[in-house]
């Protein structure tokens, strides 16, 4: 970088001491001769080269500011200079001083003034405006193998649930391909869906894939290497394996559980609310029969063993909370197949 901005400041000055040897020719009469214009065009670059260096230490918001306060106090000056308030001063060099000076004045007290304030000052002068930053980093999402081949992250990118540059490690690419090539056509079709689910993530316009080259090579295990990774990036490391997330929070790494999402977004479940369900299978307990909500929650449902393989009403009357989610106890509703079952009985 530094390098570069001297052969800038080099080219720079050998344009201006060419421009100036150029001046030198088109007038001749001026100055007698080229050497005084090729040194005024020295000269010139290497005053601005001495101004880079001067206001290197200022950011672009403090020269915004400086230019700002400058134009207002010109302003100020110019209402000041037209207010006939120097109107009896008939000297014109005196009155170009007086002039002189207050565009001057007001323009160092503007650059100071917006130099001290803060951006809140700006909405006195400029009413429902406020200036945000636009140089903070994308969030990174460091993904694993699991989350890869379960498919849901595709979905939350899409709905804009999730934002941020998605970092796939080339080591979990590896991992994916061995399972894709597995004899085993369980984990040969679960390794495809992976591949097929990155792909889609990569073809979404709604975020940006970054294939991480970097490997930890001091560790074996593909989530050793992650969790290093997610430290050394700053990431957020997304999963599905329990284990995994245990030894990240020890070693406080930022960890997103998608199936600690999956149970969060999960419709709450209250007693004596219906629902229709397929029953499956008959329950552990004697007349019991089991049935899923399109969340996946079970349900047990008392005095339906009869009613197996049917599509039932029932109403919930009391919730289980398990280490793998609710359970929800449910009666029968409907009046008409009580009857039949009490019948039966």
């Amino acid at each position: 970088m530094a390098s570069s901005l001297w052969l800038a400041r080099i080219f720079l000055l050998v344009l201006c001491t060419a421009a100036g040897y150029a001046v030198s020719q088109v007038r001749p009469e001026m100055l007698d001769g080229g050497v005084w214009w090729t040194a005024i065009g020295f000269g010139f670059g290497g005053v601005l080269i001495a101004l880079d260096e001067m206001l290197k230490g200022i950011s672009l918001r403090a020269f915004s500011a400086m230019t700002f306060g400058m134009l207002l106090g010109s302003l100020i000056a110019w209402m000041v200079d037209q207010s006939q308030l120097f109107v009896y001063v008939d000297e014109r060099p005196a009155r170009w001083l007086i002039r002189l000076c207050l565009f001057i004045g007001f323009s160092y007290l503007g650059m100071v003034l917006a130099l001290r304030s803060n951006k809140e000052d700006f909405s006195l002068i400029i009413p429902y405006v406020r200036f945000a930053s636009q140089s903070k980093p994308d969030e990174l999402l460091l993904l694993d193998t699991s989350v890869i081949i379960d498919g849901r992250i595709a979905d939350l990118i899409e709905t804009r649930f999730l934002e941020g540059t998605i970092v796939v490690p080339r080591f979990v690419l590896r991992e994916l391909q061995q399972i894709a090539d597995s004899n085993d056509g369980i984990r040969r079709a679960r390794g495809r869906r992976g591949l097929e689910v990155l792909g889609r993530i990569q073809r979404s316009p709604r975020t940006d894939v970054k294939i991480h080259e970097g490997d930890i090579p001091d560790e074996q295990e593909v989530d050793a290497k992650l969790v290093r990774l997610a430290k050394v990036l700053g990431a957020k490391l997304f999963t599905n394996d329990y284990n995994l997330g245990k030894i990240a929070e020890l070693q406080s790494v930022r960890l997103v559980n998608m199936n600690e999402i999956a149970a969060a977004m999960k419709k709450a479940v209250l007693p004596g609310e219906t629902y229709s369900l397929r029953l499956v299978r008959e329950g552990k307990d004697k007349g019991q029969g089991i049935g899923y909500l399109p969340d996946g929650t079970m349900v047990v449902v008392n005095h339906a063993h009869e009613m197996v393989g049917q599509q039932v009403d029932v109403q919930v009357l009391s919730l289980i909370h398990t280490g793998a989610g609710v359970m929800v106890f449910a009666d029968l509703k409907s009046p008409k197949v009580k009857e039949v079952l009490a019948e039966a009985i």
